[in-house]
């Protein structure tokens, strides 16, 4: 029997469609869920704006040098983070890697790289910052080496991703068993998302298929026997949201 879940609040896609959709709460997880949720070969279409600045390396508005010079800083932050974790500079997966910036940085670092990134425009300007290939697909990652990589990173990509028990179980194949995985989410028990609501840019409907608070990633990745090691605030990333 499927379980009832509870609906939080209503949402609109203002950057796509201006389509209305709930969140609905697993209390079990305390984790929201995008209803109805789009089927996975209709996902793409809700990704088409030129306002998706993630997925480009723009600086024609105000907004985006600002967002392109906090970027930057960003980058460096999560640089430090990953040598705080481990002193030996291994193999890296960033899975989600956009415009490769972070990427470009690891290898500056003296890493061995590996990206995938599904946006065709964004694995363009990846690959040629890098001077590597990346892959296309998440659907990839079943190819890759098992127990191969020392860092897997995942910013602020897991919120998209379809099936994500499936994913966290072939993540855990692949990182090394002294490896570390770092994720990055929007937590919706924060301060600005108590805040602005339904308005709270960081819902960001359908794309987020999934709306995470620190005990349900815990919940989540526990049952894939990882261990919490530490919890880290990136505070930039609630100043672009506002």
């Amino acid at each position: 029997m499927k379980k009832k879940l509870e609906k939080k609040l209503s949402c609109i896609d203002y950057t796509v469609s201006k389509e209305k959709f709930d969140l609905l709460w697993d209390k079990k997880l305390d984790l929201l869920i995008t209803s109805p949720q789009p089927k996975e070969n209709e996902l793409s279409k809700y990704y088409e704006s030129e306002n998706y600045i993630s997925h480009t390396d723009s600086k024609k508005s105000f907004f985006d040098k600002i967002y392109q010079l906090v970027k930057r800083y960003s980058i460096r932050r999560k640089v430090k983070l990953i040598k705080s974790l481990t002193k030996n500079k291994g193999i890296i997966l960033d899975i989600g890697c956009g415009t490769g910036d972070f990427l470009s940085e690891c290898k500056t670092n003296g890493w061995i790289i590996e990206g995938i990134e599904p946006n065709a425009k964004a694995r363009k300007i990846s690959e040629n910052k890098t001077d590597q290939k990346m892959f296309s697909e998440i659907e990839e990652i079943n190819k890759l080496e098992k127990n191969n990589f020392d860092v897997i990173t995942m910013w602020h990509v897991l919120e998209h991703l379809p099936n994500i028990e499936e994913f966290i179980s072939n993540i855990k194949s692949k990182v090394k068993k002294s490896g570390y995985l770092v994720v990055a989410v929007p937590n919706f028990k924060s301060y600005d998302a108590k805040y602005y609501g339904k308005y709270w840019a960081a819902y960001d409907v359908p794309r987020h298929l999934w709306h995470f608070s620190q005990k349900s990633i815990n919940k989540l990745f526990s049952k894939h026997n990882f261990e919490l090691i530490s919890t880290h605030p990136m505070v930039f990333d609630s100043y672009y949201v506002s």
